[in-house]
């Protein structure tokens, strides 16, 4: 078995004498969403100066940690993990302190600026109609609105709601083919630039064409008397239509 490594998240914030035991789960349970891959992660100490979380991760579950962390910092990883390192960051602000994760012996992976961050780069959010395209992976809940997990691209699972009679329907097609989702979202603004979502209230939804992009752009080009086949990049017009011109990345 490869060697293990070991993840810390410092926090000037507390000392381990002052560090609240509720905050500390708090940190540990944002920790936790963070890297993943919870039965080969596993809570070591904590460290004494300022509070250091420091946690063991056995050998073979280290790649897909660091995978998942840079994914995440880049805000197209787990919807999970992208939320963790906005809400550890929020954690820091309200303790007026600043964090850093690290990898030993000392590898800087993610630097949260907590009380250090400027006015202008506080969360904003936005609500707006929308879409979201992907496969349903899972249908289930209790509430009159019925959490339906998306899976629109590998490894990143969104989470819509829907209306019982809608996620009934929806459930038909778990693990079929994508699926189109309109409805009303609210995403958010981290504090490295990304958008993420935070809700997305299913009003209908529509099933895809099983066809691969590399098929539509074939077919479209084919289409006699049309301008598909004269433009220079038949790609970059699809995700025009799609997204319009915003210059947003929406995770």
């Amino acid at each position: 078995m490869a060697d293990g490594r070991e993840y810390t998240l410092k926090i000037d914030a507390y000392s381990p004498q002052t560090m609240p035991m509720a905050r500390l789960a708090e940190y540990m349970a944002d920790l936790a969403r963070l890297l993943g891959e919870e039965k080969s992660v596993h809570f070591v100490r904590l460290d004494t100066g300022s509070s250091a979380l420091v946690h063991n991760i056995e050998g073979e579950a280290v790649p897909k940690v660091r995978e998942r962390v840079t994914r995440a910092r880049r805000g197209d990883g787990p919807v999970e993990a992208v939320r963790a390192i906005r809400t550890i960051n929020k954690r820091l602000r309200e303790d007026n302190g600043t964090g850093v994760l690290v990898e030993t012996p000392g590898a800087e992976i993610i630097r949260f600026p907590g009380r250090d961050e400027h006015p202008e780069e506080f969360y904003a959010t936005v609500t707006e109609e929308g879409t979201l395209d992907g496969v349903v992976v899972r249908v289930g809940g209790l509430q009159d609105w019925v959490p339906v997990h998306l899976e629109d691209t590998p490894g990143r699972v969104l989470t819509t709601l829907g209306r019982r009679d809608v996620a009934k329907r929806m459930a038909a097609h778990l693990w079929g083919p994508r699926v189109r989702v309109q409805g009303v979202g609210t995403w958010y603004r981290g504090f490295r630039g990304y958008w993420l979502l935070e809700r997305f209230y299913v009003r209908t939804f529509e099933t895809l064409d099983d066809a691969s992009l590399s098929e539509v752009v074939a077919d479209l080009q084919a289409i006699e008397g049309s301008e598909w086949p004269t433009l220079p990049d038949a790609w970059a017009e699809l995700e025009r239509i799609r997204h319009g011109d915003e210059d947003k990345q929406w995770s």
